[in-house]
């Protein structure tokens, strides 16, 4: 970016940035003034209807990320808008394909995975946060679009993935003929509804961390996740770290923050 840009653009603030900019001003390149102007719009932008946090990148390394559900398309365009502004990546989630289309009619760059419910725009080369990879296990097919949400949102971070669908413990063999993937990983996200007995099962295979999500997958009994939820509470593979039913979003969030500052020290 140029030092313009940096300076009379309000675009979204990070680290890289911020440093560019002081170095300017210590430079002698740019004013104190113009800098204290770029600064005035650091904190978030208003627009009525949302706050957009700009300084969620330099307080966490990662641009405030769009929610897409229970918001209008309009409402998902504008906050689209105002976070690609200046020029960094942005991640949708929850968003439906109505949502979606009309966001690709407005901003064409966007890609939308149908099947998470994502949707992704790349401005600049992600930078990846390590060379160790993220194992995402599913139970069963019907476990996907949680999983595909995971690994949307990894690589829009940086984390490196590796898909490993379809293992349920209804035919253990299969998990057990992926077991050196899983000796591999750095972190585990595993995924399952019905009783949610999976992330037990691969607890107890390897000792890297393991995150687990229910699933709203399964019959009656199962109360919408519920099941597989305290399933997954009351494991008895330790140091099993659960995320909230259906949330593959905060799986992978986790995972990279894990990865993120490991490989800091």
């Amino acid at each position: 970016m140029s030092l313009e840009a940096l300076v009379y653009g309000t675009a979204p603030m990070d680290e890289a940035k911020l440093l560019a900019l002081l170095e300017s001003v210590g430079a002698g390149l740019t004013s104190v003034p113009d800098a204290l102007s770029s600064l005035r719009s650091l904190p978030f932008a208003e627009l009525g209807y949302a706050t957009v946090d700009h300084h969620r990148a330099l307080r966490q390394g990662v641009p405030e990320v769009l929610f897409g559900q229970g918001k209008t398309a309009e409402q998902v365009i504008g906050i689209a808008e105002e976070l690609a502004r200046g020029g960094g990546n942005v991640l949708i989630t929850r968003l439906d394909e109505s949502s979606a289309a009309a966001l690709i009619s407005q901003l064409p760059k966007f890609r939308y995975n149908k099947l998470a419910r994502t949707a992704t725009l790349e401005q600049h080369p992600v930078k990846s946060l390590s060379e160790s990879e993220v194992a995402v296990i599913s139970a069963g097919t019907g476990d996907l679009p949680v999983a595909e949400e995971c690994v949307e949102t990894l690589t829009i971070l940086g984390g490196k993935t590796v898909r490993v669908y379809d293992v349920g413990v209804a035919g253990i063999h299969r998990l057990l003929a992926k077991r050196d993937i899983l000796e591999r990983a750095s972190v585990a996200i595993v995924i399952a509804g019905m009783e949610g007995a999976l992330p037990s099962a691969v607890g107890g295979l390897v000792s890297i961390p393991i995150i687990a999500v229910p699933t709203s997958v399964g019959y009656g009994a199962s109360l919408g996740g519920f099941a597989a939820l305290a399933s997954m509470l009351t494991s008895c593979a330790s140091g099993i770290t659960v995320c909230n039913i259906d949330n593959g979003f905060g799986a992978a969030f986790a995972a990279a923050r894990i990865i993120r500052n490991r490989d800091r020290y």
